[in-house]
């Protein structure tokens, strides 16, 4: 053999750290290195199966498409084999050398040094094949992709250490055959009893036989293979011949999670179209939730054949969590990508499939405790779908938890219709501000009046907040006010008496309103008297038309552009620090005072001041002046 043909490579400096974890400390389940390597071969088998519509040479006529176990008890080994579609050199490589795509960097970052909580990332990472070593000190794949020749073949070997081995090998069959050697203390594994009984906990459900040799034969007869599995479709059976337990090995089977679902909806639809569904509901969310561009969707079969993986047309993409299948009896088994971005059937489902699922996680929001495990893993992606999806906005919106003024902390758990039976007898609008933390929210100046009134406020402070706002007008007929925008009219919670004296006061201040407007220029829009402060001496308020704080943040943060913009000035009058300024004859010691209160109003906001030092020599100043004085 050539030097060409077999070469020795490093694992990336991730995997090698995954591995040693997988081989010394991460499972405590053992045996779910077989559910993790049925699943691949029957994934291998489907994207046959799927290739083969458009090019039938790559299944031979009357080939049986199965995943065969075999073991040698005496050698100590188990192989798994399947005729699926196989690998090429370059595959082998890429896959099961580098784990390039599988977010091992991102895994490890997310260890917490507990064995069981750590081993239920695993399936979150994608990196069920390296579960091979946990029971196996070496593992040999030789496989042969659909459509090539024999002699390109290829074999994959590891100790699971510092390197691998490639090379190229004769191999008769498509597929591929992935072969344990155990470890001297787990060589329990090479029974048939023990196998058999594997394969019906974890993987009974697989939609392709899984094979093994009859574990007795008369008169030394060379032992025939048998099916050990049921090898039907779960989501093809009735749902009352279906277990929690079942439902819940499926779910790890489709989703290579480790972890059980939160919930699950099995259906089938009949009538104008056909279709059957299994969605899920995951525990926790993936690594890459928050990256809009990973692939996500249904794994979707037409007529119980599977089609593609990630069919991403049946949901959208704020509900890119959910896991299951969609086998349709509508859709053309040569379907493609583009049939499905234009077949009006998938419209249609893709409705109905998106309501089931809000039917769902609304079944989960009537146990708080539940829902609010849902809500910490999947709740800022659920408030897209208000500013996303028009047709459901309003169910969607009935969804949202908030933190509000009247919650503890900054737990997100009060809903806008629980809010809106606590509102008062006079109130019309609901009342939020937003903030990027949630204690610059919990403490904003904005918050002033209404504590003093008892009137609740939503506190919003994650980074997608302002923007769901600006599609999010209003819920179950109440408009959302932002009270750090605008005009505060508080309407009938302000009495004729409060509104005769504000119209007095500001009639009053007219003179130190003009003084600092000529003092800040162009620095603000306006400068006015507030109604919305009790304690604090001054607050900046956006416009109705302008960009809010926290979108701006955002924008400045991923280098995007930001319209100029210029706030408005609020200052209170019945502050102490505001009345020495209104009597203040020294035009330097007013100048002084009122910058800095204009700087204290932006880091009350949570804006970082252009010249942080020179607020610091200002205020040094002012407070020896003030001391002399």
């Amino acid at each position: 053999m050539n030097a060409a043909a077999k070469e020795t490579l490093g694992f990336q400096s991730e995997a090698k750290q995954l591995l040693h974890l997988m081989i010394h400390s991460l499972y405590s389940n053992k045996e779910i290195f077989l559910r993790e390597l049925v699943s691949n071969s029957n994934d291998a088998i489907d994207k046959l199966r799927f290739q083969a519509l458009s090019s039938p040479e790559l299944l031979a006529e009357g080939v049986e498409l199965a995943i065969h176990i075999d073991l040698d008890e005496e050698a100590g080994t188990i192989t798994i084999s399947d005729n699926g579609i196989g690998m090429n050199r370059e595959d082998a490589i890429s896959h099961l050398g580098t784990i390039a795509k599988s977010g091992t960097a991102q895994f490890l970052e997310s260890l917490t040094g507990d064995q069981q909580k750590d081993a239920q990332l695993i399936g979150q990472f994608g990196v069920g094949f390296y579960s091979s070593f946990i029971v196996a000190d070496k593992v040999v794949v030789e496989t042969r992709a659909a459509g090539s020749e024999p002699a390109d073949g290829v074999r994959w070997t590891s100790a699971g250490e510092s390197d691998f081995e490639v090379e190229s090998i004769e191999r008769e069959i498509v597929g591929t055959s992935v072969t344990l050697h155990l470890k001297a203390d787990e060589k329990e594994f090479a029974d048939g009893w023990r196998l058999r009984s594997i394969v019906k906990k974890y993987a009974d459900h697989v939609s392709v036989p899984v094979m093994m040799k009859q574990l007795a034969t008369e008169d030394d007869a060379e032992p025939e293979d048998e099916i050990v599995n049921t090898a039907k479709a779960l989501w093809t059976r009735s749902r009352t011949d279906v277990s929690d337990d079942e439902y819940g090995e499926f779910y790890k089977l489709v989703s290579h999670d480790f972890q059980d679902p939160m919930t699950w909806s099995h259906n089938k639809v009949e009538g104008k179209f056909e279709y059957t569904s299994l969605l899920y509901i995951p525990a926790k969310a993936p690594f890459d939730l928050y990256n809009r561009e990973s692939p996500r969707g249904l794994k979707l079969y037409v007529q119980r054949v599977f089609i593609m993986d990630e069919a991403e047309q049946f949901l959208p993409l704020y509900l890119r969590f959910v896991r299951g299948v969609v086998d349709s009896n509508d859709l053309s088994l040569n379907v493609s990508r583009e049939i499905l971005q234009k077949d009006p059937t998938i419209d249609s489902m893709r409705s109905a499939l998106t309501k089931r699922v809000l039917d769902m996680i609304e079944k989960l929001s009537r146990d708080e405790g539940t829902y609010q495990a849902f809500w910490d893993e999947f709740g800022q992606v659920l408030k897209e779908g208000a500013a996303e999806d028009q047709n459901n906005k309003e169910k969607v919106a009935g969804l949202l938890r908030f933190a509000t003024t009247a919650s503890e902390g900054p737990v997100q758990n009060q809903s806008l219709a629980a809010y809106i039976q606590r509102m008062q007898a006079e109130q019309e609008k609901i009342y939020y501000v937003a903030a990027e933390n949630y204690h610059t929210a919990a403490n904003s100046p904005h918050l002033e009046i209404f504590r003093k009134k008892g009137i609740e406020v939503l506190l919003l402070h994650d980074r997608i907040d302002e923007w769901l706002m600006n599609y999010l007008a209003e819920f179950d007929g109440k408009q959302f006010q932002d009270v750090a925008r605008g005009e505060l009219d508080l309407g009938d919670l302000d009495n004729e008496e409060e509104k005769a004296n504000q119209e007095e006061v500001e009639t009053e201040f007219t003179g130190l309103i003009d003084r600092v407007k000529e003092l800040l220029g162009e620095g603000v829009s306006e400068v006015r008297i507030t109604h919305r402060l009790t304690d604090s001496p001054a607050c900046l308020v956006v416009s109705e038309d302008d960009m809010g704080m926290q979108m701006r943040r955002i924008l400045e943060s991923s280098g995007q552009p930001v319209p100029e913009t210029q706030r408005i000035f609020e200052i209170n009058p019945e502050h102490p620090l505001v009345a020495k300024l209104n009597d203040e004859p020294d035009v330097d010691l007013f100048n002084n005072l009122a910058l800095v209160l204009y700087d204290q109003a932006k880091l009350a906001e949570g804006t970082q001041l252009e010249e942080p030092a020179t607020y610091v020599s200002r205020l040094n100043k002012l407070l020896l002046d003030l001391a002399a004085g």
